[in-house]
């Protein structure tokens, strides 16, 4: 039940960014532009996670599709996400640090350790999760990028996440 679950929406959201890929005009970039690492801190559940990000560039003028993956550890949970966000650039220049918004929908896979909460065994759920999300971004010299982001989940998985990450670009 639960895989056929995943299926659907793993589907749904392919169905999703399936438009905005195909109207891409002349002030977009699709295509694979990098990767990168992210690690930070998440309350409720308090944890530490961890994960990495592609970014494939902009689908229209500042806005950048960039899904994500990651872990998180503590308060008696794995939590494992799996996210396809967006983020509206504020410049289009990278020598300075900029502003960005964002957001996003994510499955998210709860694991539960024995004895959490009520519970007697170990157990598991999957939800959908939407995020917002924001936060500011330079370009370095190298031509790779820094940013530090916090993200809000209006489903609670978890209720907020401060990130910081850097995408090695090819």
């Amino acid at each position: 039940m639960k895989s056929s679950r995943l299926i659907l929406i793993a589907a749904a959201l392919a169905v999703a960014l399936s438009p905005a890929l195909a109207l891409a005009g002349p002030d977009t970039d699709v295509g694979f532009r990098g990767w990168g690492p992210r690690v930070g801190l998440s309350l409720d559940p308090d944890q530490v996670h961890f994960g990495a990000h592609l970014d494939f560039g902009n689908f229209a003028r500042h806005v950048r599709f960039q899904p994500n993956l990651e872990m998180g550890f503590g308060d008696d949970m794995k939590l494992f996400t799996i996210n396809a966000e967006a983020s509206y650039r504020f410049r289009s220049t990278w020598d300075v640090w900029t502003p960005y918004l964002g957001g996003g929908l994510g499955v998210n896979y709860k694991s539960y350790d024995k004895g959490f909460g009520n519970r007697d065994n170990s157990s598991s759920e999957t939800d959908l999760g939407v995020n917002l999300l924001g936060g500011i971004e330079k370009g370095l010299s190298s031509g790779d990028r820094f940013f530090i982001e916090g993200k809000f989940s209006l489903n609670d998985v978890p209720d907020v996440k401060i990130t910081v990450g850097w995408t090695f670009y090819h």
